[in-house]
């Protein structure tokens, strides 16, 4: 962009002059759902320039200072997804490699899409109330005002205050505690982070929290009803970690801390740098779900430390982190299983493309996304496009042994830096130098530019997932009369990703075939001979729901609403809203449902589900 924009998602022109550092002072008011915030940004001008574009979203900006004087400012007319550009005259102009320093004091909006207030109702323990933040993609803008672009990346130092008796937790290194000198009845919590950061990895945490030492460098944080349970879950953290950095190198963060967060939290995971967030759906009680921790540690790599210069290369941060996970997978738990994994994701890819349309520019691997809001564009893709070229390159070009080997030199060229796909393919090109002829047949505008499912399906090691097909097979062939030869024994001997597998293909099965081959009767057989309805693994009983509504089984309704209203991640609400919405005796109800409970929803899953049940946003 000859601007000196870099990201279609931003106002800023990183170009001209870029964020080294950042500053911040936070107040977090509880009873007016403000943060009262002062920003210093340490910038260095990377061409002669006279002004800063910052971006912003409902936020107040009440003061600006430039080189210890007050500096010019003007807001420009809002974007509805980008929010507004802050403009900020610099006197005198700077000229290249100049520095500057600028401060902001300024407030954030009650409904900042970046924050969610949760009165102490919503919370496990009912005495505190509880704030979290979520800035991917193009969120920290709702909460300071910043370069918020993930071609800038800096290292930060904050003081947060919050009411005594509650604790604070950043994406940082935490630098201990002050009573507060402003107010007795508050501390001031300090927090430093050395290592540079994209702004969407700023995370901001205050609640009535515990930890528990699970490892040598790890915590795990959460209110006190959950934080044993989470300790017992994430027991192996370290060795996750362990195998990590056999893979891809030193871990360079020093502390992993991971706050279990309240239900409402809209993903999986968190990848914020020292503190990563997770979901309490992952809390099942037999540490079966711990692949997300693998993801989410992963990113310590690839994500935090190379990052994607924009939201259009995103899956070069989800894409290799798949792939991590997936090796440290499969180092712990068998190859079988990682090539399982694979397999799924493989489905899973399909049921995204299937959402979106096999023409949808979105189902790129590199989407354009000018004009477009990156939660709108937010799916698998991605992670699991990503993931099969990587799958896909590994076959061709030697096994996972040599595979690594590129991505372990990728992490080391890029490390601290933001980067491109047409960087990570120049640098593919030169760690398999002697293998260009191969590269030279791989249909890159297909894999990145082309809508819908990759141009080659890598292959898979089917060993445990013919076990899962041939029962797929035996269910989709049964009679009505056939039904009563199923029983518990089908699943006893399948892994918990087996069984996932398995209800994604009838799933699929059910949604691609004419007829669909599951009746009502075919579910209530499956669950008096499985008993899935008390099944606590989400992963499990979400996919078992979705196949209820798709069977249009009444008694899953009030189950799958449950489930919709119990936690707020995405991945598993949107698709329960559009079955129950698809499912006419359900649609009502699921509106209704959602019209009640969406003052406890985080304000990006009200978005993206208001879409889902094509409900206008004043609804």
């Amino acid at each position: 962009m000859a601007d000196g924009r870099t990201d279609s998602c931003s106002f800023s022109c990183p170009d001209d002059i870029q964020t080294t550092h950042l500053s911040l002072k936070l107040c977090v008011d509880f009873d007016t759902h403000i943060v009262h915030g002062v920003v210093r940004l340490y910038l260095r001008a990377a061409r002669d320039t006279p002004s800063l574009v910052l971006d912003t979203k409902d936020l107040q900006i009440k003061t600006v200072t430039a080189c210890d004087g007050p500096a010019s400012f003007s807001l420009r007319p809002a974007h509805p997804a980008l929010g507004s550009a802050l403009e900020i005259t610099l006197s005198p102009a700077l000229n290249r490699d100049e520095t500057v320093e600028v401060e902001i004091v300024y407030e954030t909006s009650p409904s900042s899409l970046a924050l969610q207030w949760l009165t102490p109702e919503q919370t496990a323990g009912k005495k505190f109330p509880y704030l979290f933040s979520q800035c991917q993609a193009i969120h920290c803008r709702c909460m300071v005002p910043c370069q918020d672009t993930p071609s800038v990346k800096s290292t930060y130092d904050a003081q947060v205050s919050v009411p005594s008796g509650m604790v604070a937790l950043m994406s940082a290194i935490r630098d201990g505690r002050d009573p507060d000198p402003c107010d007795a009845q508050r501390t001031v919590f300090k927090f430093k982070q050395p290592v540079v950061i994209p702004s969407c990895l700023l995370a901001l945490a205050v609640g009535a929290l515990e930890s528990r030492k699970i490892g040598p460098r790890s915590y795990v944080w959460s209110e006190k009803d959950m934080v044993d349970k989470a300790a017992f879950e994430f027991a192996e953290t370290e060795k996750i970690l362990q195998v990590a950095e056999c893979l891809v190198g030193k871990y360079v963060w020093r502390s992993y801390d991971l706050l279990v967060l309240p239900p409402s939290f809209p993903y999986g995971g968190m990848e914020n740098p020292c503190m990563t967030f997770v979901t309490p759906t992952l809390i099942v009680g037999d540490r079966s779900l711990a692949g997300v921790v693998s993801h989410e540690i992963s990113h310590s790599w690839t994500g935090n430390l190379v990052t994607n210069k924009n939201w259009e290369h995103f899956w070069l941060n989800e894409g290799h982190t798949m792939y991590l996970e997936r090796l440290i997978d499969g180092k712990m738990l068998g190859e079988p299983l990682r090539q399982l994994d694979a397999i799924e994701g493989w489905n899973t890819l399909k049921g995204s493309v299937k959402v979106f349309g096999e023409q949808n520019p979105l189902t790129n691997l590199i989407p354009n996304l000018d004009g477009i809001d990156p939660d709108d564009a937010f799916s698998s893709v991605p992670y699991e496009k990503g993931f099969a070229l990587l799958f896909y390159l590994e076959q061709l070009l030697g096994g996972p042994e040599v595979f690594v080997g590129f991505v372990k030199s990728y992490i080391d060229k890029f490390a601290y830096q933001s980067v491109t796909s047409e960087d990570w393919k120049s640098h593919l090109y030169e760690y398999f130098k002697d293998k260009n002829h191969l590269l030279e047949n791989v249909d890159w505008k297909g894999w990145f530019y082309s809508p819908g499912m990759p141009p080659v399906q890598p292959k898979y090691d089917t060993s445990l997932a013919d076990a899962c097909l041939k029962l797929v097979d035996r269910w989709i062939k049964a009679g009505e009369e056939d039904l009563h030869a199923f029983g518990p024994a089908d699943l006893q001997d399948m892994h918990s990703k087996q069984v996932i597998y398995f209800l994604g293909e009838l799933l699929q099965a059910q949604e691609e075939q004419t007829p669909p081959p599951f009746s009502v009767k075919h579910v209530q057989m499956m669950q008096q001979a499985y008993n899935l309805n008390d099944v606590t693994n989400y992963e499990i009983r979400f996919r078992w729901l979705c196949l209820c509504l798709q069977a249009k089984w009444e008694n899953a309704i009030p189950l799958a609403l449950r489930m919709v209203t119990e936690q707020g991640r995405m991945k598993y609400i949107r698709p329960l809203y559009r079955s129950l919405y698809s499912f006419e005796k359900a649609r009502a109800e699921a509106i209704a449902t959602f019209r009640r409970s969406s003052s406890t929803m985080h304000p990006i899953t009200v978005q993206m589900v208001t879409k889902d049940l094509h409900l206008v946003a004043s609804d």
